[in-house]
């Protein structure tokens, strides 16, 4: 079983009683049942990890444990299995059974992060917030280049307004992941919501220039903007709107980000309005909104949906 990228997964798993899980749990009993895992191979254990998964969603901890006994026999040191083990413990005992169980598996192997994270995420359940921060910051005093660690880390700080501590933390994974615009994306929305519009601009004109494909036939300016596209001009046509409603932030940036000139500030105002429509005019397939409140509204139901359904 492949560990590092699913030991992430199960690090950040997170219960949701949703449609797809209740439609894995239907399917996958099936091929519990009879045995059919096994004519898979990494794939059938791999099925079997998400239906233990999909059954504590939805609460089949009968289902659950069938799947844990069957990889634990199959993998008895695998650290994927053992994670999983405690995410069945969070599910059915107290939280403080469940610390214990990642404190025992962490004096055994100091060095996996995804046992750090799930404590991390028992103490968040409790709202313990300051232990949360602090198992995250010990692990990531060590184990720096654990980019996911500094994303939950700045999700708890973002969470508690904290948005400084947020940006910080934000940083790290630009530094130690600079070819993903996701990152970017993010610390742009941290940004506007710390009030450093200058900063956010910038930032989302990053993800812009990062998420525009220069080797397409059809030309940026006629291209439909989705998905992190599309959520990088709604947050240029939010700066813009703002810097020019308040121009106070012009010259109130914390990190000292110059803004852009008046008449830059009003042409990027209108690249966007433009981009903006032509996405809702091409997605949503309505009217184009009049005025930039009502457009902005749209995109932003727009992008929920488009949300919703990832």
């Amino acid at each position: 079983m492949e560990v590092t990228a699913a030991l992430q997964k199960l690090a950040a798993y997170e219960p949701r009683e949703s449609q797809r899980s209740q439609r894995l749990l239907e399917e996958g009993q099936t091929v519990l049942k009879n045995n059919a895992y096994l004519k898979r191979g990494d794939e059938g254990w791999e099925t079997l990890e998400k239906l233990a998964l999909a059954a504590l969603d939805q609460g089949d901890i009968e289902v659950a444990n069938k799947c844990l006994k069957i990889l634990s026999d199959r993998f008895p040191e695998s650290s994927r299995v053992d994670c999983l083990t405690g995410i069945r413990i969070e599910v059915t005992e107290t939280p403080e059974i469940a610390l214990s169980f990642y404190d025992s598996l962490l004096e055994g192997d100091a060095t996996n992060a995804a046992f750090w994270r799930r404590k991390a995420a028992v103490y968040r359940k409790q709202g313990k917030t300051d232990l949360a921060v602090k198992e995250l910051s010990t692990m990531l005093d060590t184990y720096y280049t654990e980019v996911e660690g500094w994303l939950e880390l700045a999700d708890i700080y973002s969470t508690c307004q904290q948005y400084t501590y947020a940006l910080q933390s934000l940083s790290h994974t630009l530094l130690l992941a600079p070819q993903n615009p996701v990152h970017f994306l993010l610390f742009a929305e941290t940004a506007y919501l710390a009030a450093d519009v200058p900063l956010a601009l910038k930032m989302y004109l990053q993800v812009v220039d990062m998420t525009d494909d220069d080797d397409d036939d059809v030309p940026p300016i006629d291209s439909i903007p989705t998905g992190l596209t599309l959520r990088a001009w709604y947050g240029v046509k939010l700066c813009t709107q703002r810097l020019t409603a308040e121009p106070r932030l012009l010259t109130s940036s914390a990190s000292q980000t110059a803004a852009p000139a008046a008449t830059a500030i009003s042409s990027l105002d209108d690249l966007a309005t433009e981009r903006l429509r032509t996405a809702d005019l091409n997605l949503a397939g309505d009217l184009v909104p009049k005025g930039d409140s009502a457009l902005i509204g749209a995109i932003a139901k727009l992008i929920g949906k488009s949300g919703s359904k990832s």
